[in-house]
């Protein structure tokens, strides 16, 4: 994480080697785009969950797949990442949706990636200046990303875990009441659910680190793995993991990629 007291302050002190990454994206929220332009951080890069941060969706692969890395590259570069450079994520949802340009970058190779704790509205908290409109493109960066940056899992990797498997969604998908989007509602066998909203604070900060770490050891030991619908609030839950000290791999098909296969079990209830 960053703050974004610390993040106006070296923006402040002329840090040239931040890079600003505008990852507004929601569910049912196509205009992304549009709130950049009513207003972001000056400097900063809309950055399209949609078609830069995931490859085209597909029963096989989930509604999110991991993008290709030479697809990612080219876009890393394309924001103006360079070798060295502090990557700084945000949005306006708590992390929900920077947390998968923080995960995939790391994933990638990229150490110096931060998530905005508290995402725009925290930087408006502090007197953080937003500004309107287009931004010039940036000089192209020189990034060379390499891929295994960050442990993952796959589909028959999640069925067979040995270690805890935590759910991201809302507790009323996991169970399987409601199922808005993927074909069949419930969870995977053996998964313990672990809504990923409840690792922020009511300012949609991250809660303190021993809170966060109080709530991941309650669900239980062994080594740590999560899904969501579909990859993308699983690496908020991730981060979450990671500012408690504690290690987690990503499925990233994650629901949407498993309902898909008539073959996959699904549990449903607590």
């Amino acid at each position: 994480m960053i703050s974004a007291e610390e993040l106006r302050e070296r923006l402040a002190d002329g840090d040239s080697r931040i890079r600003l990454l505008d990852v507004r994206w929601a569910l049912g929220d196509p205009d992304g785009p549009q709130h950049y332009l009513d207003g972001h951080i000056p400097g900063a890069v809309f950055v399209d969950l949609e078609t830069e941060l995931a490859d085209p969706p597909s029963p096989a692969k989930g509604r999110h797949p991991m993008p290709d890395l030479a697809h990612l590259q080219k876009c890393a570069r394309s924001w103006g990442v360079r070798t060295g450079d502090t990557v700084v994520a945000y949005d306006a949802t708590g992390g929900m949706a920077a947390a998968r340009a923080w995960w995939l970058l790391r994933w990638a190779g990229v150490a110096g990636v931060r998530i905005l704790d508290g995402g725009l509205p925290a930087w408006e908290r502090v007197g953080g200046k937003v500004i309107a409109g287009e931004e010039p493109d940036p000089e192209p960066g020189d990034v060379l990303l390499t891929p295994g940056g960050m442990p993952v899992v796959d589909a028959d990797a999640a069925a067979g875990w040995s270690g805890l498997l935590l759910d991201a969604r809302a507790g009323e998908r996991y169970r399987g009441e409601v199922e808005p989007i993927d074909p069949r509602a419930g969870h995977i066998p053996g998964a313990v659910s672990a809504p990923t909203a409840e690792n922020l604070t009511t300012e949609g900060t991250f809660k303190p680190l021993d809170e966060l770490r109080s709530r991941f050891t309650e669900f239980g030991s062994g080594p740590v793995a999560v899904y969501c619908g579909s990859g993308v609030t699983a690496a908020h839950q991730v981060a979450a993991l990671a500012v408690a000290g504690i290690d987690a791999a990503l499925y990233p098909g994650s629901w949407s990629q498993w309902s898909n296969d008539p073959e996959r079990p699904v549990a449903t209830g607590r």
